[in-house]
């Protein structure tokens, strides 16, 4: 055999016993640290609704279930069995003062056991009072019919203007702004929007007022036709207030100026 070929066997024959060495000598990679298991989250039972709960409907046990909540996570408020173990006995036959969700926690304060009283008069806040007005069902004088209960309006009162007609030989029309502000609780016996509906109609509005403003209301309704103006969800604030003097005349004070009205 050629010197050249022994030459290259030889290195051939070192190079594999190098590599050879250097497989067999290499430290196996290490043992993957073990993962320490995640602590188990402590869970308490939660009275939740079972089914959507419309407001006004009374609460039955199949309304209601316990379902597992985190600890750290309960709302404010939410009822637990830890606390209440006969809540949903107790629950039973309360009225839903506000829409509640299915799978949405059961609070109290939305709960108003009725004790045989009707539906208004138990979401009625104290001292409030709940009166109706006649309204054109077409919407006329409700806003086209987008006025939704919950929404707040401005009421006016449009009448003809007796001595103002006698005077100019014509008849004078009047329309003013007697209650501002006002929160609609129902338009016909609707309560609340439903099922996505924009549009309700009904005879009647029933409207959140005080005892004056009642007064206020049932006079008007007497003296002239009443309209429904429907205001912004953004705006928060009164432009005028409606005060009643001790002979039934109407002051209405607007952006500080007071102007009175005689009764009619």
């Amino acid at each position: 055999m050629k010197p050249a070929r022994l030459v290259i066997l030889g290195v051939a024959l070192v190079a594999g016993v190098a590599a050879a060495y250097l497989a067999t000598g290499r430290k196996p990679p290490p043992a993957p640290a073990p993962v320490a298991a995640a602590p188990a989250q402590k869970t308490e039972d939660v009275l939740v609704a079972a089914v959507d709960v419309p407001m006004g409907n009374g609460l039955k046990a199949a309304d209601l279930r316990w379902q597992a909540w985190p600890e750290d996570g309960v709302p404010k408020g939410a009822v637990t069995r830890a606390a209440s173990p006969n809540a949903m006995e107790d629950v039973s036959g309360a009225i839903a003062r506000t829409a509640i969700l299915a799978g949405e926690p059961v609070r109290h304060e939305r709960l108003i056991k009725a004790d045989g009283s009707g539906f208004m008069s138990a979401i009625l806040p104290t001292g409030k009072r709940a009166i109706a007005i006649s309204i054109d069902n077409r919407g006329a004088s409700s806003a086209g019919g987008f006025i939704l209960p919950n929404d707040h309006v401005d009421v006016i009162r449009t009448y003809r203007d007796e001595e103002a007609s006698k005077q100019q030989g014509v008849d004078v029309t009047v329309a003013e702004t007697v209650l501002t502000n006002i929160r609609v609780l129902a338009i016909g016996q609707t309560v609340q929007e439903k099922d996505g509906e924009k549009v309700v109609t009904g005879e009647t509005a029933t409207l959140e007022v005080d005892p004056g403003q009642a007064e206020v209301l049932t006079l008007a309704q007497k003296v002239g036709q009443i309209s429904l103006a429907l205001r912004s969800l953004a705006d928060a604030n009164d432009t005028g207030s409606i005060t009643r003097g001790d002979d039934g005349s109407l002051t209405i004070v607007r952006f500080g100026v007071p102007v009175q009205t005689p009764r009619r």
